[in-house]
């Protein structure tokens, strides 16, 4: 950050006009206050429905101020606005439907020389504004002004934000959590700047705000909390021009809010996401384990794998992209992202190999060329989904509720998967149960929890919707898991099965030695008995075990078909 005077002024600004014009109106503003109280204070322009100086101007005796402790107002407001008519009468921008709505201010005070003068700026924004297709309901007004100790009095007007060290304020001053959902996208402000009111306002009108500050409770009582401000105020309007208001005077009402509660609760956030990644690990660990061999890993699903593997992808640029928006939490989201790149670059990149591997048993025998052709096509279809998935959520970011409702269809491939292959418990149950419920967390958290520090308001309905919709595949699995996996479906239309225990002639010349054990086969029981489709004969327990590892026949080689 760089250095500043006593006025407020960077190195960068001292050597232009923007130190010494912040210093004129400074001074400005004292002369105003102090020796020209009851005209200074009201609205520059003066109008019949202007704040009476009964209202606006209460000039603080002496007695009242208490110790001359001056009040630091830099911080986070939050509160509501309105229109004093109920309605905005003014034809100038008619697209100001609404008639009140929620208000944010965010303000940094610097003192100037002047004693019990601060220089101020900020950024007033103003949601349910606007009502259109593109839903962008927000106004950002960028401000500046004085406010003055004694009399509690803050006065600014628009700032027209031409750049410089004034822009990286308010940028710095966007950058807590608790604007971390509201950043606008390229495209809202391409729009806007096209189409919104506020672009306009700024060209055509005067903005000018007047309020009042008040202590509600102050944190010198020991318990580490801030104090607590309340503005109550009016900003109007005026046309530079003769053609009227460019809108109805607002009433201003906001209270200071702890950012330090958004900040523990976005840490709470982090540690929690690092806890169900390092879940995660272990339950892939647990899952890799289970089918370890080729036959075992030919039964997962790489379409499953690969769609949770692209979820916690986007999931690490999300986190990670979160910590450089707020550097004050870049540490917590950063181990967070860290976390989910080891589970996907690592271990889930690794079974997706060895399931791709299972998958191609003829063709790992073919040389390193067949072999490297065939993963680099393999990586080129991951990450081109990735970097598709990535585009197609940009322009489709209002509908993210939908999208990630289908991500959480992950579970599908894998049962489609068991009903075509005929496939048998291919998927540990504490990998199937432990990788939905850590999977679930972060989406209930963010939509489900009614004190999340994204402060997106809670969606009940879609909450049980999708806990629904994720549950109700762990259950075919498990059903799957337990009655086998083509249990739903009915005996009539299944494809015909071979049978390891057919029917073969007594009396013809098979060989009778089971080549896996090395032991006598007794033909004359059935159920001791199996026969490959390349008519090679083993004990019942042995092809099964073997068949655990390969789907090869002991014998011949060839590919055997599920049992």
């Amino acid at each position: 950050m760089m250095s500043r005077d006593g006025f407020g002024c960077s190195e960068y600004q001292r050597s232009g006009f923007g130190c010494f014009s912040r210093t004129i109106f400074a001074l400005w503003a004292v002369h105003i206050l102090v020796f020209q109280p009851v005209d200074g204070l009201r609205p520059l322009r003066e109008r019949a429905r202007s704040w009476g100086d009964e209202w606006l101007f209460v000039r603080k005796d002496k007695s009242d101020l208490g110790p001359f402790s001056e009040w630091n107002i830099t911080g986070t407001y939050r509160g509501s606005w309105s229109f004093l008519d109920s309605k905005n009468n003014s034809s100038r921008f008619p697209d100001f439907r609404n008639s009140n709505g929620n208000s944010i201010i965010e303000l940094i005070s610097t003192p100037t020389k002047i004693s019990g003068v601060h220089y101020v700026q900020g950024v007033v924004i103003f949601h349910d504004v606007i009502g259109n297709e593109h839903d962008v309901s927000g106004v950002q007004i960028k401000v500046e002004g004085v406010y003055i100790w004694p009399f509690r009095q803050l006065r600014m007007v628009a700032n027209s934000g031409k750049g410089g060290d004034y822009e990286q304020e308010v940028d710095s001053i966007l950058s807590n959590p608790y604007h971390l959902v509201f950043q606008e996208s390229p495209q809202d402000k391409m729009w806007k700047r096209s189409h919104s009111p506020i672009y306009e306002m700024e060209k055509h009108c005067n903005i000018e705000i007047a309020a009042q500050i008040s202590l509600l409770s102050s944190g010198q009582n020991g318990n580490g909390e801030r104090d607590h401000y309340h503005i109550e105020g009016l900003m109007e309007s005026p046309a530079v021009d003769d053609d009227g208001d460019c809108f109805s005077p607002l009433a201003l009402n906001a209270t200071s809010v702890n950012i330090e509660i958004y900040y523990n609760k976005a840490v709470n956030y982090t540690l929690m996401v690092t806890f169900v990644s390092f879940l995660q690990v272990l339950l892939l660990i647990r899952q890799m384990e289970h089918s370890n061999t080729q036959s075992g890993a030919a039964k997962v699903s790489i379409l499953m794998l690969g769609q949770q593997a692209i979820m916690d992808a986007y999931l690490c640029l999300l986190h990670l992209t979160a910590g450089i928006l707020v550097e004050s939490l870049f540490n917590a989201f950063a181990t967070a992202a860290f976390f989910k790149f080891v589970v996907f670059s690592i271990f889930e990149m690794r079974y997706l190999l060895a399931i791709w591997k299972a998958n191609r048993p003829m063709n790992n025998g073919e040389g390193w060329e067949t072999m490297r052709r065939e993963l680099s096509v393999l990586y080129s279809r991951f990450y081109g989904i990735l970097l598709g998935g990535m585009f197609l959520m940009y322009e489709l970011h209002r509908f993210m509720r939908p999208i990630i409702f289908l991500m959480y269809s992950f579970w599908i491939p894998q049962i489609v998967t068991n009903v075509i292959r005929d496939s048998r418990k291919p998927l540990h149950i504490y990998y199937i149960l432990g990788i939905t419920i850590t999977r679930l967390a972060i989406p209930l958290y963010v939509f489900g929890c009614p004190h999340n520090f994204m402060r997106i308001q809670p969606d009940k309905t879609w909450c049980i919707c999708l806990g629904v919709f994720t549950f109700l595949q762990v259950a075919i699995l498990l059903l799957q898991h337990y009655f086998g996996s083509r249990w739903f479906i009915p005996r009539q239309i299944l494809p015909e099965k071979y049978s390891y225990y057919r029917r073969v002639d007594q009396n013809g010349n098979h060989t009778t030695d089971c080549v896996i054990c090395m032991t006598a086969i007794d033909v004359s029981r059935p159920n001791d008995c199996m026969i490959t489709p390349c008519d090679h004969f083993f004990h019942s327990g042995c092809l099964q075990r073997w068949m655990d590892i390969k789907m090869e026949c002991p014998t011949c080689r060839r590919l055997l078909p599920p049992a």
